[in-house]
């Protein structure tokens, strides 16, 4: 049973959060609590900082401007509207609304942070953030504002503006109303920020690591279905599953190319289509086109590159970033910890591998449909050739999205734009990597389930021959929602309902479950 069917509550502050934690309070509404020695580090913590507040020497971001205005000293008079006007000011961002699910991410690695005790925030605004999530209290974050420099600004102010009691929020799945007024149905007091709290709100990665996360929990299933997809294809497009032995993968040992050729070879197990053509007399010819036969090369690099952005977002969710940042011995130090660049280069490699897995799919699914080497198929899976165009423009869309997908891998964290007056002069673009590799992962869903649909169509037009279990199983999923061969019909519903099964897993889980029901059982 996994971790995200089980978990209800994410206890923070005494160990790093684990990604299926992220993924169980932004996804599925789990609740949140902080730990009593968390909140005893934050009160001992914020008493370091409340005697900065009274030395008269000027401290970074406790008695003094931000930014390009470091230098200015602040009266302590002043201190509450400085802070005040920080997260107004901050909270600049414009365009259409970020999902709930990266805005509710954004708040419990905030959160995370804060309970850390390296910030400096009271306790009342660490027990704060953590009741808005269990009140469902969403803020509304708008998609434009953040360079991911002094990490992600704007979404973060707009967070902290709405524990403020200011801007508007969602609660749950309703309509935007004031935070004022959600605040207060929740039965909770919005803060008034003194000294440094209103750096701690906004200085962090939080947006970036939480589109990764993510990401990351979705590309892990949507590779698992592009194995899938890939079966269907190979195996109705007559292809070999001898290529994928496990010594030949051997010679070449990256980890996730072994996995994918195991799992090809597991789903191909049994089938009566690919058992048709092993005879050399049956089937002449002498090699698969690379779009069959390099599946577990290119889904393995995927995997591998996958592997290596999970191990960023873990050394990030260990991290506890501010600036200034409350050192363990005590200290109150400036530093550039905020910067996105590790997570920005990762959600760009992710969003490069997105679109060739993407890419290898629709060429796959372009063999299908062509009467020239889909191994005697008709022409688009058509019914009736002529008067019927079968999955001819399923294809079209496919290839349209492919080419979106290769403009999305183009990378942001090289194109680098100066704010602040140059004082944040070399800024990571992670934010904006972040948003399109959402993008970019709802079409490699759609992609796939455009070649599942066909592979399934062309299993089908195999018969009598019968397919794999695991193939056959996800056939069977598929024509709950797709209807099987006959005459052209409206497809874009049935896309869209396939698409559905593939983004809710439902494909993967079916070939997993069908391999588990066939697999040897071990002696007792």
């Amino acid at each position: 049973m996994s971790l995200l069917s089980t978990t209800t509550e994410v206890l923070l502050g005494d160990h790093p959060l684990a990604p299926a934690e992220v993924v169980a309070v932004a996804r599925h509404g789990a609740s949140v609590r902080v730990s009593s020695a968390a909140l005893a580090r934050v009160t001992d913590s914020r008493a370091l900082i409340e005697r900065l507040a009274d030395d008269p020497r000027p401290h970074y971001g406790i008695s003094t401007g931000f930014g390009a205005l470091a230098t200015t000293f602040i009266a302590p008079e002043r201190r509450r509207q400085l802070q005040a006007s920080l997260i107004r000011s901050h909270a600049a961002g414009t365009g259409a609304e970020v999902e709930d699910e990266v805005v509710r991410a954004l708040q419990l690695l905030r959160l995370q942070t804060l309970a850390s005790g390296h910030t400096g925030v009271r306790a009342e605004v660490v027990e704060l953030y953590a009741a808005m999530l269990n009140a469902g209290i969403t803020p509304v974050v708008r998609e434009y504002g953040s360079l991911g420099c002094s990490g992600d600004l704007a979404p973060l102010a707009h967070v902290a503006l709405a524990a403020m009691g200011e801007g508007e929020v969602r609660v749950g799945c309703g309509e935007v109303t004031s935070a004022r007024d959600a605040l207060a149905a929740a039965s909770l007091t919005s803060v008034v920020l003194e000294e440094k709290e209103g750096l701690a709100l906004i200085n962090g990665t939080d947006g970036m690591l939480g589109m990764l996360l993510l990401a990351a929990h979705d590309l892990e299933m949507l590779l698992d279905t592009a194995d899938v997809a890939a079966a269907l294809s190979i195996e109705s497009q007559l292809g070999t599953d001898a290529v994928f032995a496990a010594d030949l993968m051997a010679l070449r040992p990256h980890p996730g190319q072994r996995d994918a050729a195991a799992q090809l070879r597991a789903l191909l197990a049994g089938s009566g289509i690919v058992a048709s053509h092993r005879d050399p007399a049956v089937c002449t010819r002498v090699q698969d086109a690379y779009s069959l036969r390099c599946s577990p090369q290119v889904h393995g690099a995927a995997r591998d590159t996958l592997a290596h952005a999970s191990t960023v977002a873990a050394r990030e969710l260990a991290a506890a970033i501010d600036n200034p940042v409350v050192t363990p011995d005590g200290r109150v130090e400036s530093n550039g910890n905020f910067h996105g660049a590790p997570l920005a280069y990762v959600l760009d490699f992710l969003a490069i591998a997105v679109a060739d897995v993407a890419s290898i799919s629709e060429r796959r699914t372009d063999r299908a449909l062509d009467v020239a080497r889909n191994q005697g198929l008709p022409p688009f899976l058509a019914h009736e050739p002529g008067v019927d165009s079968g999955f001819m423009i399923a294809q079209y869309a496919a290839a349209g999205i492919v080419s979106e997908l290769k403009r999305l891998a183009a990378p942001a964290s090289v194109d680098s734009i100066p704010s602040s007056a140059m004082q944040e002069d070399h800024v990571s673009m992670g934010w904006a990597a972040g948003r399109k590799l959402r993008r970019a992962l709802d079409g490699l869903a759609r992609v796939l389930a455009i070649e599942v649909m066909v592979g399934v169509r062309a299993q089908l037009l195999r018969a009598p021959l019968r397919p794999a279990a695991a193939t056959g199983a996800v056939a069977d999923l598929v024509r709950g929602v797709s209807g099987g061969p006959g005459p052209d019909r409206f497809l874009s519903p049935e896309i869209e309902a396939v698409t559905g099964l593939v983004s809710a897993g439902a494909v993967a889980r079916s070939a997993a479950s069908a391999l588990s029901s066939t697999a040897p059982k071990e002696d007792s």
